[in-house]
């Protein structure tokens, strides 16, 4: 049986005892959440949320560039009115360059991934401060929105806030 068979097995039995059908397209709470792919992070249950609560927007690294069309979705169409971007401690993020993964790429693929920022980083603190600074620079956020971000903590399950300045640039 492989991974994939597993989950389907596994949704079996939660569509069995689902009740929450009723729930509506926007998110009660009215928030989106930026953050990692990490495996390691359940934004629900580290934020307390609920199922039709907020939208959280997954990529790697929980970076602003790559979320930037979910939250406009999110913004325009399902009126959420605040961003938490939540970075994480002991990231896979911090472990490369885009130079790097370039030429893993086309050693071990063969292919040009050259056109691609992956948008790695080496300060964790310094990537949500540029990815709050980012989203507040674009015009396709509204000023009035709120954007804060944090560090949530693989070891502990704690999450922190970074301080951002108003005029951090993107």
């Amino acid at each position: 049986m492989t991974t994939t068979d597993e989950l389907l097995a596994a949704n079996e039995r939660y569509a069995a005892r689902f009740d929450k059908g009723g729930l509506l397209l926007p998110p009660a709470r009215r928030v989106a959440i930026v953050t990692c792919m990490d495996a390691r992070i359940d934004p629900a249950k580290a934020l307390g949320l609920d199922e039709g609560d907020a939208h959280v927007i997954r990529n790697a690294g929980g970076r602003a560039q790559d979320a930037l069309r979910s939250l406009v979705i999110s913004q325009r169409l399902l009126g959420t009115r605040e961003v938490v971007v939540l970075h994480h401690t002991d990231c896979g993020m911090l472990t490369f360059t885009d130079d790097e993964l370039r030429d893993k790429v086309r050693h071990e693929l063969g292919a040009d991934a050259s056109h691609i920022a992956f948008l790695p980083f080496k300060d964790l603190d310094e990537s949500v401060r540029l990815d709050v600074a980012y989203l507040r620079a674009s015009p396709l956020i509204p000023a009035d929105v709120p954007i804060r971000g944090f560090v949530y903590d693989v070891r502990t399950g704690t999450v922190s806030e970074v301080s951002v300045e108003e005029t951090a640039a993107a």
